[in-house]
């Protein structure tokens, strides 16, 4: 470690010598303003960043507008050092460190790997800016989308392209939940959800005929937002990945409406899957009302009828839960509910078919990132968060996972 403190001391001092300037030459004494008028070389000044080998000095030249009285560092623009302190290459760091875990230990995790001492602050701010930078961009990709002006995306056919919805609460502060109602009725809301969506691809199917997902073939993205706004955003993704060369197109969720409103709108003629394994909890949850507090019959009731709902056979269990006898007004309701979930979905839940074209019919691929890209990060204890905040850290957190970071960092260098 001693080592390396000096090893920093003097990469820092050569830095140093690296990044001082010379004066402007005659020719060069002067650069347009924002205003219309040329601003002037005044002198020459230093200030201090942080750099991946330490602190360094800066000395670049000031020049001022005599109309506007704006000043400008051409430099510091050069460099992408504007309006802060810290270098391209820290920033990086600190952004992914305050991707995968709490901020304070991003901090102390940079002190100890890297050698450099930043604040807490330091780290949620970069993080989030990182985060909210990628946000922009990628609303800028949004609106092209939606002029029509997509990209090509060339390349060889794909056999299956999956796109998969779900949604998650995390713990937000009480600023971003006024005028929301709670799950208990009379409480107020503790959580927002954020919308999130996977995209995956499928070449193959093991000895027993399930399906097999590509290695490394998923990428996520995902906000809090509307419906609307996120069916807008998992497009795109589902476009950037190949959509339209996709040779077999499917849609995974559960039984949400906005899920189904989506894939109709942005996906059409996709096969769409309700997962299994959601259903057969709607069916768990009539045989908990039917037989309440007795596990063995209600185990025994689902022996009975899941195989129903397991052979795609709808109908048949729709027309058996409207012939049940509700002991409460309240209970015949809920089968009444039930009953409708089924019949709506029908056609989204013909499993034997969707099983004997070697087709995913469960949702754990969404469900799993809903976990380790949302939950892992922004849902652990004594977590609160600002709606702008967690959807920064969501942005980064799937720009990382989805490996578009170096991208990110060429296209800011380049610019």
């Amino acid at each position: 470690m001693a080592l390396r403190a000096a090893m920093h001391q003097a990469g820092a001092a050569a830095l140093t010598q690296l990044l001082r300037c010379e004066p402007p030459g005659p020719d060069q004494r002067e650069r347009p303003c924002s205003c219309g008028h040329n601003a002037r070389f005044r002198q020459m000044r230093s200030r201090h960043v942080l750099t991946v080998v330490g602190e360094v000095e800066f000395l670049r030249p000031w020049y001022l507008c005599p109309q506007c009285h704006n000043g400008q560092f051409p430099d510091d623009a050069a460099l992408d050092i504007e309006k802060t302190d810290l270098s391209p290459g820290v920033r990086r760091m600190l952004a992914l460190v305050g991707s995968e875990a709490p901020f304070d230990h991003g901090r102390q995790q940079i002190e100890l790997l890297a050698g450099l001492q930043v604040t807490t602050k330091a780290v949620e701010r970069t993080a989030e800016s990182i985060g909210e930078d990628i946000i922009r961009r990628e609303q800028t990709a949004v609106n092209q989308a939606l002029q029509l002006h997509l990209p090509l995306i060339m390349g060889e056919p794909i056999p299956i392209l999956y796109v998969q919805m779900d949604g998650t609460g995390i713990p937000v502060v009480k600023k971003e939940t006024a005028g929301r109602t709670g799950k208990v009725e009379g409480q107020p809301a503790h959580t927002r959800e954020v919308k999130f969506g996977c995209v995956f691809t499928q070449t193959a199917w093991d000895d027993e005929g399930y399906a097999v997902r590509d290695p490394g073939s998923t990428t996520y993205t995902g906000a809090i937002e509307t419906a609307t706004e996120f069916g807008n955003r998992i497009y795109l993704e589902a476009w950037n990945r190949g959509w339209s060369r996709a040779e077999k197109k499917i849609v995974i969720g559960d039984g949400a409406e906005w899920i189904w409103n989506n894939a109709d709108r942005h996906f059409p003629g996709a096969v769409q899957i309700v997962d299994l394994y959601h259903a057969r909890q709607h069916l768990w949850d009539v045989a908990r009302l039917l037989r309440p507090g007795d596990i063995p019959r209600q185990k025994q009731w689902m022996l009975r009828h899941q195989p129903k709902l397991d052979d795609g056979k709808i109908e048949k269990l729709v027309r058996f839960l409207r012939t049940l006898t509700a002991a409460t007004p309240a209970l015949a309701e809920t089968i009444r509910t039930q009953a409708a979930y089924f019949e709506n979905n029908a056609e989204r839940m013909r499993y034997p078919e969707f099983r004997r074209q070697h087709l995913f019919v469960g949702s754990g691929v969404i469900e799993a990132g809903c976990k380790t890209v949302i939950g892992r990060r922004l849902k652990q204890s004594g977590m609160f968060w600002t709606v702008s905040g967690a959807n920064a850290i969501i942005a980064l957190r799937c720009h990382h996972l989805n490996n578009r970071m170096e991208n990110y960092w060429e296209s800011r260098k380049a610019a």
